[in-house]
């Protein structure tokens, strides 16, 4: 295979192991909520047993782009997908913590009765998911639009979490002996907005990857 023709295809492989990422990190996400919602206890302990198997991908991306770097010397936007993927992985392991985070907020309620309908919770998780399903095909097809439209959905999240966080304040007022619940429900929402705000960064890489400039979005 001619070194150029081999290159591209470590560059289409190192973007399939991102996707992979990107996929396990948005149903860790999902299966956290799944689990939140049912109060699974068992399936909480699952995903973070499994959260390891994003961090054995993220040191992939990195091991396999550093050696792509030193062997390859790549230069401008070829360069810059390395860098963005490295860049993206870092973003995307985060989200996976966030599922571990949610999952251990799941145990500390255990059983208890939830107090509130967590419908609203699991309206943002799905636009949160909608926002990573995004980010990664804007990843993958280089595409600003998309990548414009993650930002403009981070807004939608960003409504989402102070609106549930006024009504479990509210809630907090009435009985103040679900404090504990109440506060594990608020990082729970706090998570999302901090996966949905790690999405942004991917559509900032995005911006960069095409456009070779830097744009602080969440700043």
């Amino acid at each position: 295979m001619p070194v150029r023709e081999k290159f591209q295809f470590d560059l289409s492989e190192l973007r399939k192991k991102v996707t992979e990422l990107g996929i396990f990190a948005n149903e860790a996400l999902r299966y956290s909520i799944e689990a939140l919602e049912t109060q699974d206890i068992n399936n909480a302990l699952e995903i973070i047993d499994n959260d390891t198997k994003a961090d054995v991908l993220y040191e992939e991306i990195n091991d396999f782009s550093i050696l792509l770097i030193a062997k390859q010397q790549p230069v401008a936007i070829d360069l810059r997908r390395i860098i963005v993927a490295i860049k993206i992985a870092s973003d995307l392991e985060r989200i996976a913590d966030f599922a571990v985070n949610i999952a251990k907020s799941t145990i500390r309620i255990g059983k208890t009765e939830l107090i509130d309908s967590i419908v609203p919770i699991r309206e943002m998780f799905e636009k949160t998911s909608e926002m990573i399903q995004i980010a990664i095909e804007a990843f993958n097809e280089e595409d600003v639009t998309k990548a414009n439209l993650v930002v403009d959905m981070d807004d939608a999240v960003d409504d989402y979490y102070g609106q549930i966080i006024k009504q479990l304040l509210h809630s907090s007022q009435d009985k103040l002996d679900t404090l504990p619940q109440i506060t594990q429900l608020s990082f729970v929402c706090r998570y999302l907005e901090r996966a949905a705000d790690h999405t942004t960064n991917i559509a900032e890489s995005v911006f960069y990857l095409i456009k070779g400039k830097h744009y602080e979005i969440n700043s």
